[in-house]
């Protein structure tokens, strides 16, 4: 089992920055793609983008590419989420989640999920 702790969330103006960490235990790290998603209020839990085994590819959904921006310390078992430019509609629960194999925007095929932290952009 792979257990993951997500935590940095918070209350942020709109155009502030966070940063969202999620820390990996129990099994090796470095084998698993990574990723981040979200679920706002009365909303489907979506895909925020994604970060390959190494941490040399990443990938965003377009509401939120180049303005956050995944990484990811394997030493450290840790993956990041820097979100800059922040708006009121980015305001949700932010789940991290890992995979085996290939990378995938699909969270039915992510095996392991933390518990969420919550991140409000006030207007």
């Amino acid at each position: 089992q792979l257990q993951l702790v997500e935590s940095g969330g918070g209350l942020v103006q709109a155009g502030g920055s966070l940063k969202l960490s999620c820390v990996a235990s129990g099994r090796t790290f470095n084998i698993y793609v990574m990723a981040w998603f979200r679920q706002a209020p009365m909303k489907e839990r979506e895909f925020v983008g994604t970060i390959s085994p190494g941490g040399v590819t990443t990938d965003y959904a377009e509401s939120v590419k180049g303005r956050f921006i995944i990484s990811r310390d394997n030493t450290k078992n840790t993956m990041y989420l820097q979100m800059n430019s922040l708006k009121p509609e980015d305001t949700a629960v932010y789940y991290c989640a890992a995979k085996n194999g290939l990378t995938s925007y699909d969270q039915n095929r992510f095996d392991y999920w933390g518990q969420g932290t919550q991140v409000t952009v006030s207007s």
